[in-house]
């Protein structure tokens, strides 16, 4: 009897073991198993639960669309810089050079990335990609390579317009930054530490990073996407496959990355763009004065009220400003008639004038508010820095 027993609770067991496994990793043969025990009768008192994984709402399994969409327009750039030593009088010895080498020719080499933007060959990267080298190499993920030809350059905003020719070239769909919102799942695409193409994913951690001392004018992306040295000048892409910004820069202690990068936005890389493509450079309004910030200290010091604006703390001599009557200690409330919240907002909007134009600001002097007419010049072009 006991050995009876032992079978049946086995038995029992297995059963309930396998009938576990089906409905785990089958549920409808769990399903139809339960309707054909109703249909004959065998399951009259009691329901049978069958568990059914449903897929969340707005989820997606992967991703592979929108990277396939967007990869074959991001390139490989390899940039090439040649530093020509003084001439050693033993080069012309023979018996030197095969024992020591040529030495004339010392070449460093790094890389990058950019992201093919028109049929027509035109290529966006960062201006720090390329703006020592002496030659440029374009790899496209088909394979072939052509050399780069530098269209235009904007320090500024480290962005930079390569041309190459090559025909049926793919190109990036250009996506709405206006529209990402933080927690949306963004892509990296671009080539780093030189291993080739590679696709990472994060989300959009914040919008309008600006203050940050990388650019002049700073309005990034943030994402956790993992961007590394090589992602420079790559793609930053929408789950569509549309391109939202251009990979800049990475917030790191140790050269990798610790899940802060930043990326140029699509807008500003569209303005920006477009003005080299037209003309070779990016020009902005410039009114010749040195802006700070309204600290507390500030306002206390000089018995503002207002915690916002721009304190013009100096000005340059004979410049737009200076001509139109603009005075140290002036505070700038509008530009144009939109409001003037810091330094930032006030150098894009002025940006944004064009040069040769009239400008209507709105000043406060001594608790007064006026307003001065200004004939907006064009911003002279930064010294080019030499970056590690």
């Amino acid at each position: 009897m006991r050995r009876l027993w032992l079978l049946f609770a086995q038995t029992v067991t297995v059963g309930l073991a396998l009938w576990f496994i089906v409905a785990s990793l089958k549920p409808q043969w769990a399903g139809a198993l339960v309707g054909a025990a109703r249909q004959s009768g065998q399951v009259t008192t009691t329901e049978v639960p069958v568990l059914q994984a449903t897929p969340s709402s707005g989820a997606q399994a992967s991703y592979r669309e929108a990277a396939q969409r967007a990869m074959p327009a991001v390139v490989n750039i390899y940039t090439t810089k040649g530093s020509r030593q003084p001439k050693s009088p033993f080069m012309d010895d023979p018996l030197f050079r095969r024992f020591f080498g040529d030495q004339q020719d010392d070449q460093q080499f790094s890389l990058g990335s950019g992201v093919v933007v028109s049929p027509q060959g035109y290529v966006l990267t960062n201006n720090h990609v390329i703006e020592t080298a002496d030659e440029i190499e374009v790899a496209l993920a088909d394979g072939r390579k052509a050399d780069g030809k530098v269209v235009g350059t904007d320090p500024e905003t480290d962005l930079a317009v390569i041309k190459i020719n090559l025909d049926n070239l793919p190109s990036i769909t250009l996506g709405n930054a206006d529209q990402a919102k933080v927690g949306d799942v963004v892509l990296a695409i671009g080539n780093p530490f030189g291993v080739g193409q590679t696709v990472t994913m994060g989300i959009v951690s914040a919008l309008g990073r600006s203050h940050l001392g990388i650019n002049t004018f700073e309005n990034f992306i943030q994402t956790d996407a993992a961007i590394n040295p090589g992602n420079s000048g790559g793609a930053l892409i929408d789950v569509h496959g549309n391109l939202l910004g251009i990979n800049t820069a990475i917030y790191s202690r140790s050269g990798g990355s610790l899940g802060i990068g930043f990326a140029i936005p699509v807008s500003t890389v569209k303005d920006v763009m477009e003005s080299i493509i037209a003309t070779g450079q990016k020009v902005r309004g410039w009114i010749g004065v040195e802006p700070q910030d309204i600290t507390p200290e500030l306002a206390e010091s000089f018995g503002l009220s207002r915690k916002s604006g721009a304190i013009i703390a100096g000005v340059l001599k004979n410049g737009p400003a200076d001509k139109a009557g603009i005075r140290p200690g002036d505070i700038l409330l509008q530009v144009e008639g939109k409001p003037v919240t810091d330094t930032t907002a006030m150098l894009n909007l002025i940006a944004q004038l064009t040069p040769g134009s009239k400008a209507r600001l709105t000043v406060l002097r001594r608790n007064q508010e006026s307003t001065i007419d200004v004939v907006v010049g064009k911003r002279p072009k930064p010294r080019r820095e030499e970056r590690e």
